[in-house]
């Protein structure tokens, strides 16, 4: 089955409003997102139902939260449960406080059974805790399917790792993929560019999402050109569409 192909909301992250953010994922020729807390303030009980209608009305569809942090407080992670079951969602991406281990892993896993919701971990780069395929496998030792990878291809590489053989090596905890694409200074300064331009090797992801069964949502990002990035992310869907035909669903 392809997988839901879609945009993060951070991209657009001059834009408060979710009607307006609808209208923007949809100049970029998709109909699918994941939202972050830029829109969408999932503390707030009273704004769930009112941005979950908002992308409804528009004809776009949630595919997954995120990024969001589980801590060792309950009430506030059960929040963001609340709302991915409001909305519909079987996924979202997550990051863990490092100083929450080990309660934040038993809680993760607790409500993810109890709402039937995948978590997949944001490897957020080389200074990032869990940016390295080490440490994620120690957390994954620790915690049952539920809890996998929400894999970011240009972050993966920023931590001088190949998020081809990521895909591969992690292809049963894979819940969510972001395709983004980095460039690198002589400073290790990274750089957002046209996916499929800078260092990811675009088919063959499409050929290691494909052979390990990945049905999750791919989730594009494009970080650059703040004030105006739908230009530069229509690129990128057409990159995407024309080199991961295995994946996504067009």
């Amino acid at each position: 089955m392809p997988s839901m192909f879609g945009v993060q909301s951070y991209c657009f992250r001059k834009t408060k409003d979710n009607t307006e953010t609808a209208e923007l994922v949809k100049q970029c020729g998709l109909d699918t997102v994941e939202v972050c807390r830029v829109q969408i303030d999932f503390s707030d009980a009273s704004t769930h139902k009112p941005a979950i209608e908002a992308y409804k009305n528009a004809g776009v569809k949630i595919a997954s939260i995120g990024v969001n942090g589980i801590g060792a407080d309950e009430a506030e992670a059960r929040k963001l449960f609340e709302f991915a079951r409001a909305a519909g969602l079987r996924v979202m991406s997550i990051d863990f406080a490092i100083d929450a281990v080990p309660e934040c892993f038993a809680l993760a896993d607790r409500l993810a059974e109890q709402y039937d919701i995948n978590l997949g971990i944001h490897n957020h780069g080389g200074r990032h805790w869990l940016g390295s395929a080490q440490a994620l496998n120690w957390v994954f030792s620790k915690t049952s399917k539920r809890i996998g990878l929400s894999l970011d291809t240009a972050w993966a590489l920023d931590a001088r790792e190949n998020p081809v053989e990521l895909a591969k090596r992690f292809a049963d905890r894979l819940h969510i993929i972001h395709i983004k694409d980095f460039i690198f200074d002589r400073a290790r300064t990274p750089e957002d560019v046209i996916v499929g331009t800078g260092n990811l090797d675009l088919p063959a992801l499409d050929a290691a999402l494909a052979d390990g069964g990945f049905t999750g949502p791919a989730i594009l990002e494009y970080e650059g050109d703040v004030d105006d990035p739908v230009p530069a992310l229509k690129k990128c869907v057409d990159a995407v569409r024309a080199s991961m035909p295995r994946t996504i669903s067009r």
